[in-house]
């Protein structure tokens, strides 16, 4: 079965085909989470636009360089995925690299940030839109072909029964840039406000129904907005995962609530194929156990196509803590 299935996260997957131990799972994530390895597709983008070779950066491998116009394939046992994509719109080919290796003592970091991405050919396709750099656990369909319902081209998550305490990473940030709004179908407009990089463990029950809608209840909740500048590392930093009902606690925020069919709403493939929305109906109870666990590191925590064009949030050294770790 090939793996994009396992990325669906629909229960019925999570309980039958999924059956890796858990251990190995987290193993994974926290091998590939120290940002070392990395590879490069090199894509000749259309003569329209320049014909210039960009680069696609995905963090595992052997830093090796693959000439290439093929969608992303990921390897088995490698759930981690940037938000670097290869795009062909009216059929022009051209990338977006929002995700940067950078070199970190005798290793490297993740570099995510917020930029606005052109694509220029006279007559065909003149389009400005803001980017915003993501690191996570799922997957992103290549190649993309427009800009209409962003969220539908992300399935965020992968399957997970573990019950995690926490997620350690070290990290450093650039924040508060203002907001442009670059949809691609009208100017790029400035918001007035400022814009922060998020970052969130969120774990999930999720159930289709008959007609083949997903349903979720919020089993664990880690989230955080950064909004202050860290020009130094910050190292071994800690989001603490809660469980059950946190909307009374004082350390809730709106940004933390249930997703039930707004903008960031995450999706997920059904049993008939379909891409649908995976609507949160409400809190689990406390000792609940998942079904499906979604991280991200964002370089901004607006809808998709606002932006704060310049945040940049650099991580290192990802590890999920599970219990008697």
């Amino acid at each position: 079965m090939r793996r994009t299935i396992f990325l669906t996260i629909l229960p019925l997957l999570c309980s039958t085909v999924f059956s890796y131990a858990q251990d190995d799972i987290v193993e994974a994530l926290n091998r590939y989470g120290t940002l070392d390895a990395w590879s490069v597709r090199a894509v000749k983008e259309s003569a329209i636009i320049g014909g210039k070779v960009k680069y696609l950066y995905e963090f595992f491998g052997d830093r090796d360089t693959v000439e290439t116009r093929e969608p992303y394939a990921a390897p088995e046992g490698y759930y981690w995925r940037t938000n670097n994509i290869l795009a062909v719109v009216m059929g022009v080919t051209k990338t977006n690299n929002t995700v940067f290796p950078e070199k970190r003592g005798d290793g490297y970091c993740a570099r995510i940030e917020t930029h606005i991405e052109s694509v220029k050919a006279f007559g065909i396709v003149n389009m400005d839109v803001t980017c915003q750099g993501a690191f996570i656990l799922g997957a992103l369909t290549e190649p993309i072909s427009d800009t209409k319902d962003p969220m539908a081209k992300v399935l965020y998550g992968v399957p997970f029964s573990g019950r995690p305490e926490a997620l350690v990473y070290d990290y450093k940030a650039e924040v508060g840039h203002e907001a442009i709004r670059g949809t691609g179908f009208s100017r790029l407009k400035p918001l007035g406000y400022p814009d922060y990089p998020e970052v969130a463990v969120i774990l999930q029950k999720r159930w289709e129904d008959a007609d083949g809608n997903i349903f979720a209840l919020r089993v664990g909740t880690g989230y955080e907005v950064i909004k202050e500048n860290v020009p130094e590392w910050k190292n071994g930093h800690r989001l603490e995962i809660h469980y059950g009902d946190i909307s009374g606690e004082d350390f809730y925020e709106d940004y933390m609530r249930l997703q039930q069919g707004d903008e960031k709403t995450f999706h997920a493939i059904n049993s008939r194929g379909e891409n649908v929305m995976v609507k949160e109906v409400g809190w689990a109870s406390a000792d609940e156990t998942p079904d499906c666990m979604i991280i991200k590191f964002l370089s901004s925590c607006g809808q998709a196509f606002y932006g704060g064009v310049g945040n940049t949030l650099w991580i290192d050294n990802i590890r999920l803590v599970m219990p008697e770790q």
